[in-house]
């Protein structure tokens, strides 16, 4: 549905030109949610403006729904374009009720909406997005995530070809984001309408995308599903890009013919793991908090188990967050239910299973 070939687009600076975006290629199929994740200055709202109309990038191509609307020879102006947007800051005009603020693009249309078909589509995506009853509500008068219903009804009232949103749940406190994200992720899902969004939290991005690119330096490193992203990352930087990781230095020792290496770490410990990285070769072992066992005992068939001490734990409701000491001046965070006999001082066990380690050649 939207396709991005090859896209580059650079900025004049003081210092000379700066490669925001360095020959992105993706597509969104149609009703897909498609998200660019990355840290502020990665080139992910660069793309987004781009596909908007907002800037026009040097190199590339870009079509929406098999429709070319900028690569070398021609340019479509945002108007012509059938997207909606919602932006960071919402946009909403303080001297527009509710109804008007919707309505908006559709009064200015062309060719001319009749009246009685606004009043009509303006009430359904207000229903929609749960905002009927406020239809007549100055905007001044609206919360911050009621701010952000009435950017979605806007954006989506004309019924466009792709819904593009940037950084939409930013401006909210952290209890009302969680519920709006569910209510987004509800309502994309409800009208079928395609959508890419950037976004720099990975828990919005894993939570709401069907497929995430993760972007570093004008460059998309990874691609797929969010749960082969997290669970399966590329490289040191996704990994901790993408929620917590403990990260440790390491030097393989032997490895079989089935990719099955001895890994020393630091304290004295080993971990048996599969990697590509030959004998001798020093290597980062990442290690998702909740993907770890604790115990004050091994199990009997621990392989992969670290002697450590309880060295600090943060109560987190349903889990507690360990911070475990495991010598050679590293230390483990944990993620797990409670157990009574795991107190600060407490000798413990940490089980590792092979499933959830990455291992990247040290740099």
């Amino acid at each position: 549905m939207l396709t991005v070939t090859g896209l580059t687009k650079s900025f004049a600076t003081a210092d000379g030109a700066v490669r925001a975006v360095d020959d992105v290629s993706f597509t969104v199929a149609e009703a897909q949610c498609y998200a660019l994740l990355g840290p502020s200055g990665c080139g992910k709202t660069t793309i987004l403006r781009c596909v908007a109309g907002l800037e026009q990038a040097e190199q590339g191509v870009i079509a929406i729904g098999g429709r070319v609307v900028s690569d070398a020879d021609h340019f479509v102006p945002v108007h012509e374009r059938s997207i909606g947007m919602v932006f960071q800051s919402y946009a909403i005009w303080p001297h527009l009720d509710v109804f008007d603020n919707v309505a908006y693009p559709l009064a200015v249309a062309r060719p001319r909406v009749a009246r009685a078909e606004i009043e009509q589509r303006v009430m359904d995506v207000l229903a929609l997005v749960g905002m009927q009853a406020m239809a007549r509500r100055p905007a001044t008068r609206l919360s911050g995530g009621q701010q952000q219903r009435v950017a979605l009804a806007r954006a989506i009232v004309r019924r466009p070809s792709l819904l593009l949103l940037d950084e939409p749940l930013s401006n909210l406190d952290a209890r009302l984001r969680d519920a709006m994200r569910r209510e987004l992720a509800t309502l994309i899902r409800q009208i079928g309408i395609t959508a890419l969004f950037v976004t720099h939290d990975q828990v919005e991005a894993l939570s709401l995308a069907d497929r995430v690119a993760v972007m570093d330096q004008g460059r998309i490193v990874q691609e797929g599903a969010p749960a082969e992203i997290y669970d399966r990352p590329k490289s040191l930087f996704v990994a901790r890009f993408l929620g917590a990781a403990n990260v440790l230095a390491g030097k393989v020792e032997e490895r079989d013919c089935q990719g099955r290496a001895r890994i020393a770490l630091g304290g004295g410990h080993h971990l048996v793991l599969v990697t590509e990285s030959g004998s001798g070769t020093a290597v980062d072992v990442v290690l998702r908090p909740e993907n770890l066992a604790i115990a004050a005992q091994p199990s009997a068939d621990a392989v992969n188990a670290i002697a450590g001490r309880i060295v600090a734990l943060t109560f987190q409701g349903s889990n507690v967050e360990y911070d475990v000491d495991i010598g050679g001046g590293t230390s483990l965070r944990v993620l797990a239910r409670a157990q009574a006999d795991l107190t600060r001082g407490a000798p413990v066990w940490i089980g590792i299973d092979p499933r959830y380690v990455a291992v990247f050649s040290g740099s």
